[in-house]
C-alpha cells in the first residue's frame, strides 16, 4: 500500500490526533496538497516513505457516528517497530480520551502479533501493531488450510 486517505468530520479536531499518535511513532507532517474539489489534504508520511495517511475535511453530509460495518474502510492498522512503541501508542491514546477498544496486548493472528485497537475522533477504528518479521514471514509461507479457487471468468450475457 502507497497511501489513504481519510475524510474525517474536523481537520481542526482530527489533524492534532494524527500527528500526535504518529509523531512518535516516526511519522511526520509532509505536506498539503489540493485535492479534486479543491479540498486541501494533510498528509502525514511513515518515515521511511513507504506510506502515507492524507486527512481531508468532509464535503457531504453522511451518517454519523462512523459505521466501520457499512461499506467502507473497516479499520486501518499502522506498523510500529516494536512492543514498546506499541505501548507508547496506548498510552497517548487513552490520555488524550480516544476510545481503546482493546489492548496493547499479544494477538493470535500471527505469532508475536502485538496491538492495541482504538477509535479516532470520527470513530474510525485504528489498531497500532508490531510483528516480528521474520516470524511473520515463515508464517506466511507455511503451506495454506483453505485454497486459493479463482472466480470463472466467462462472460456472462
Amino acid at each position: 500500500m502507497d497511501h489513504i486517505d481519510l475524510v474525517v468530520s474536523s481537520i481542526e479536531r482530527s489533524l492534532p490526533f494524527y500527528l500526535g499518535l504518529l509523531e512518535p511513532l516516526g511519522w511526520r507532517w509532509v505536506h498539503e496538497i489540493e485535492g479534486e474539489r479543491g479540498e486541501t489534504i494533510h498528509y502525514l508520511i511513515r518515515r521511511d516513505g513507504r506510506c502515507s495517511i492524507g486527512l481531508r475535511a468532509r464535503q457531504s453530509e453522511g451518517p454519523l457516528p462512523y459505521d466501520r460495518y457499512a461499506v467502507g474502510v473497516h479499520h486501518l492498522a499502522i506498523r510500529t517497530g516494536s512492543r514498546g512503541a506499541v505501548d507508547r501508542a496506548a498510552r497517548w491514546a487513552a490520555d488524550h480520551g480516544a476510545e481503546i477498544e482493546s489492548g496493547p496486548k499479544e494477538y493470535d493472528y500471527t505469532p508475536g502479533y502485538y496491538a492495541v485497537f482504538l477509535h479516532d475522533p470520527d470513530g474510525i477504528k485504528l489498531e497500532v501493531m508490531t510483528q516480528p518479521a521474520l516470524r511473520t514471514a515463515l508464517w506466511a509461507l507455511r503451506p495454506a488450510t483453505t485454497p486459493f479457487r479463482r472466480e470463472n471468468r466467462t462472460s456472462r450475457r
